[in-house]
């Protein structure tokens, strides 16, 4: 495999936006997120990063193609519902490294890069010295979805490996469209967060 990883931070990521856009939508779209996205809102929320100077920016790149990327910011420079649960429980989101979305093409999936995308994220926040926490958050869909693929498994116990623990109490909502739907509705997500030593 000739696929090589780069990493980019800040306004440095801007010339990337559009890849990551064009990823999350067509990955997302499957089953847990079932997300029906848009370039626009995409290149939107995904500035958001490059405003940021500490965000990170883990790219996968397969010839000129970007075939995956995981991102990573600091909590303090997410939304408010991102910020609010943790702040609810007495963290200070000054001392947290949020990561983002890992997404990689279904091809190159079971190569090693998922574990990559956490490791150079989690040697990041590690490396700035300012935080002591790393979480991500992810949708929560009923075991019965109709939706949900008979294959379907989850990726519990790859994020256990990782080192990330289920925190329930910590929950958010967020809101999109579904595939098939025409209104965005809000989404339940918790929280998995991992301590640094």
């Amino acid at each position: 495999m000739t696929v090589r990883i780069e990493t980019y931070s800040g306004r440095a990521i801007a010339p990337y936006i559009d890849d990551l856009a064009r990823l999350r939508i067509q990955v997302f779209r499957d089953f847990p997120y079932l997300y029906d996205g848009e370039m626009d809102y995409e290149a939107n929320y995904i500035a958001t990063y490059a405003q940021s100077p500490d965000s990170l920016f883990v790219l996968a790149i397969d010839g000129f193609d970007v075939i995956g990327a995981s991102t990573g910011i600091p909590m303090r420079d997410e939304t408010p519902a991102f910020k609010a649960p943790f702040i609810g429980l007495g963290y200070d989101p000054a001392k947290i490294f949020y990561f983002g979305e890992s997404v990689l093409l279904p091809a190159y999936r079971g190569t090693g890069l998922g574990v990559r995308f956490f490791e150079e994220r989690e040697n990041y926040a590690r490396q700035n010295g300012a935080f002591t926490t790393c979480c991500f958050c992810a949708v929560e869909r009923p075991q019965d979805h109709p939706l949900r693929p008979a294959d379907y498994q989850p990726l519990d116990s790859f994020w256990n490996k990782r080192g990330f623990f289920h925190r329930p109490e910590l929950r958010t909502q967020y809101s999109w469209r579904d595939v098939g739907d025409v209104h965005e509705t809000d989404k339940p997500m918790s929280f998995w967060v991992k301590e640094l030593s």
